[in-house]
């Protein structure tokens, strides 16, 4: 599962720079992005958790 997580972030991350660059799609790519900051934050919050 964080195999899957960290492969969206990198696609997204790259669809962000291709939207910066060619200002394709901007808005949606910002949702996008700050959605996957905010689970990686909640994934890493929550793992500190299963670790103990």
């Amino acid at each position: 599962m964080l195999g899957f997580l960290w492969a969206i972030i990198l696609i997204l991350l790259a669809l962000w720079v291709l939207g910066l660059i060619f200002k394709i799609a901007g808005a949606f790519i910002h949702i996008l992005l700050i959605i996957a900051i905010v689970l990686v934050i909640t994934n890493l919050i929550f793992g500190m958790f299963r670790r103990g």
